[in-house]
């Protein structure tokens, strides 16, 4: 079934073959690298210190980046997982920050691997959100589906409207 807006308007979708093909735009994968790092470096993030990491899971080696920046809320997180999406540019001259797109994150995750799993603090609340490859072709999706789940760091309930965008 199509998903509709809230007038009626038939909503686009995009096959999930397109995060492996939007992942050529970075040619080399320290592009990619560079990409995740601007980000914690951009303009409201302020993270002042940045970790990369090999972990191994479960037979997998898997790239950590860590960061002391301010975190997002389900909203930005959301927002960040979107295609096309950015609220870069409109900040100061002096601060501008590098990308202007909406794409890095994505092309930049997708580069480096097949799956994208976000962990993210703003206040007291903390948000899991999931760009996977692997998870689109077991569900055999049609569309990007980009789950997200906000959750109150003190009482661990799920806040409301949590689920997939």
């Amino acid at each position: 079934m199509a998903r509709l807006s809230e007038h009626g308007i038939r909503l686009s979708s995009m096959s999930p073959s397109f995060l492996n093909s939007n992942s050529t735009s970075h040619t080399w994968p320290f592009s990619a690298v560079a990409e995740l790092i601007d980000n914690a470096s951009d303009p409201g993030v302020s993270a002042k210190q940045f970790w990369i990491d090999v972990v191994h899971e479960t037979d997998h080696l898997c790239l950590s980046f860590i960061d002391n920046g301010s975190g997002m809320t389900p909203n930005k997180l959301h927002k960040m997982l979107s295609f096309g999406f950015t609220e870069k540019g409109s900040g100061r001259a002096s601060q501008q920050a590098i990308g202007v797109y909406g794409n890095g994150f994505k092309s930049g995750s997708m580069r480096l691997g097949r799956d994208a799993l976000i962990f993210t603090k703003n206040g007291g609340c903390q948000t899991v959100g999931m760009l996977s490859q692997t998870y689109l072709e077991s569900i055999k999706a049609q569309a990007v589906i980009v789950p997200i789940v906000p959750f109150n760091q003190q009482t661990n309930i799920l806040h409301e409207g949590s689920g997939k965008y």
